[in-house]
């Protein structure tokens, strides 16, 4: 069954100004329908309790909340689905796991893990990057770069591929012109003066 995936992901982080529930606020309210609630420094039940603030706040806007690595947690929060960091991960369990309802993405840093992961059958959508330089998810995968995404129009891609790594606001009109079904961004918004403005100008770039 093919699921609805937007073509616009907007990614939460750590920030000691803001928490995870004001970045959903901020950005839901500007606009955003796809929220990737991303977390990875605290216990499970600190996760439950802000993933259901953040779930109201999505069901009151009408967008669709996924949650970064945490499957285990779906059973007991309001989320449509989940992301899963770890390259390696056993998607066919992890979708056991969660069942046939909910959304699985995955991540990828190359072609060749990109094309893996679609063979596997059970992703819905596959994140490819890192684009440029990032310090939200700091790693050592070579950048991709436009010429990086030009190489999907080469290939037999399937699933949707959201670029990620990095982006920012002048760089959505070339990347679109690759072979790239979508962005996702974090930095770029939520360390914006205006994130909320600046939600709204990445959707302009969008659509």
């Amino acid at each position: 069954m093919k699921k609805y995936i937007s073509r616009f992901h907007y990614i939460t982080q750590d920030m000691p100004q803001r928490s995870h529930t004001q970045q959903v606020e901020i950005a839901c309210s500007a606009g955003a329908n796809w929220i990737q609630y991303r977390c990875m420094t605290k216990s499970d039940n600190e996760l439950v309790a802000e993933i259901d603030q953040i779930a109201a706040i999505c069901d009151d806007w009408g967008a669709t909340l996924i949650i970064t690595n945490h499957y285990h947690l779906l059973d007991k929060v309001d989320a449509q689905g989940v992301h899963i960091e770890d390259q390696p991960a056993d998607f066919s369990t992890i979708r056991e796991a969660i069942g046939e309802d909910k959304t699985l993405g995955a991540s990828a840093t190359n072609l060749a893990g990109l094309l893996k992961t679609q063979h596997s059958g059970v992703v819905d959508y596959c994140v490819l990057g890192p684009f440029a330089h990032t310090e939200t998810r700091p790693n050592n995968f070579p950048l991709l770069g436009y010429d990086g995404y030009r190489q999907l129009e080469k290939a037999p891609i399937e699933i949707p591929v959201i670029a990620t790594g990095g982006i920012q606001l002048q760089d959505v009109e070339l990347l679109l012109k690759t072979g790239i079904y979508g962005i996702a961004i974090s930095s770029a918004i939520n360390r914006s003066i205006d994130p909320a403005g600046m939600v709204k100008e990445f959707y302009r770039k969008m659509y």
